[in-house]
């Protein structure tokens, strides 16, 4: 094969444009990002104002915050009403009150701890792990530890991601026979109060971090739970407290497989007979699409971890004394939901 342009045919101008796009995708996630910090879906929820308007507001300038709302409308977030802007149905995803918000994801992944560790992909790429020690001297949960404001934002942005995969593998769950869920390393616990939302019998356990008890204590006094639910402070590689049902959500894509295989047999540990283990992540498959082989990017270049397949997660279970009884697709996602009991 030769390099000589003449011997191949020109890519289409199609394709130019498609990979431009690609390239300058950075700019479209900063111009998402600020129009959440600038809370414009907020603002825009009653109806149509000025960008001089919601610079007086914001505090901002009145021609960058124009520019901005411009950039907005070019991308869909907003239209133009008269010498104003107004809302659409992109931007009421950013919205913070809206039932399915990306208002926090937007703002955490744009936020220094990824925002800079993502610079380092091809260095990731080169030496087959993430590299936040060179641009955060830590990894990315020591930073968090470090920095509580980011932290909490990312717990918020974590539960923004997986509230229509929640929704969805509640309905899955038989938990007829269950009494207490924990919620192993589950952020704001959105997992567990949702499933103590339809479940009155149930108590929950929130088992997190010190810096991110807050809130998980918050979000269950906010959906007024917090008598059944208790937010614990913990460290899921050391001890996790007793229950009859274990869910880890987004949890084993953060770790290794040693890491892994440790969290399971502590859960494994703290289960009573009949007690099940609930793992809530993508199952990658042959030729993955969308976004199981992003994320499984975002995985290596984050925490040098990885999406798994179905025969990867088993291998897992059955170091930790534990084997898969049941697997639930969640329908139009690569996500599933892969209950596991102790051998």
């Amino acid at each position: 094969m030769t390099n000589d342009p003449g011997t191949e045919s020109a890519p289409s101008a199609g394709a130019y444009e498609a990979v431009l796009e690609m390239v300058n995708g950075f700019w479209v996630a900063q111009i998402v990002r600020t129009a959440a910090d600038l809370s414009l879906a907020e603002h825009l929820a009653a109806g149509p104002r000025t960008a001089a308007d919601i610079a007086a507001v914001e505090g901002a300038d009145p021609d960058a915050t124009y520019r901005l709302m411009r950039a907005c409308a070019s991308l869909g977030l907003l239209s133009y009403a008269g010498d104003g802007f107004a809302s659409t149905p992109l931007l009421a995803v950013l919205n913070q009150n809206s039932p399915l918000s990306l208002k926090s994801y937007a703002l955490a992944q744009t936020a220094p701890g990824h925002w800079l560790t993502w610079g380092q992909t091809t260095a990731a790429v080169r030496a087959g792990g993430s590299q936040a020690h060179k641009v955060l001297g830590k990894s990315i949960f020591e930073y968090f530890a470090e920095h509580p404001d980011e932290a909490a934002l990312f717990g918020t942005a974590m539960t923004n991601l997986s509230t229509p995969v929640i929704l969805r593998a509640v309905d899955i769950l038989d938990v007829s026979n269950v009494k207490t869920v924990v919620d192993v390393g589950g952020a704001d616990g959105a997992f567990v109060l949702e499933l103590l939302a339809r479940n009155p019998h149930l108590e929950g356990i929130v088992l997190e971090l010190p810096h991110a008890v807050p809130g998980a204590e918050a979000a269950a006094t906010a959906r007024g739970l917090a008598d059944r639910c208790v937010a614990q402070a913990g460290d899921f590689f050391e001890q996790i407290p007793a229950g009859d049902l274990f869910l880890l959500k987004y949890i084993m894509h953060d770790w290794n497989d040693e890491s892994c295989v440790r969290i399971l047999r502590n859960c494994r540990q703290a289960m009573h007979p009949g007690s099940r283990v609930v793992i809530v992540e993508i199952v990658m498959g042959e030729q993955p699409v969308g976004i199981a082989p992003l994320m499984d990017m975002a995985m290596l270049t984050m925490v040098s971890s990885r999406e798994r397949t179905l025969a990867e997660f088993d291998s897992l279970l059955s170091q930790a004394g534990l084997q898969r009884t049941n697997l639930g697709e969640i329908t139009g996602s690569p996500y599933a939901v892969i209950e596991a009991t102790a051998v």
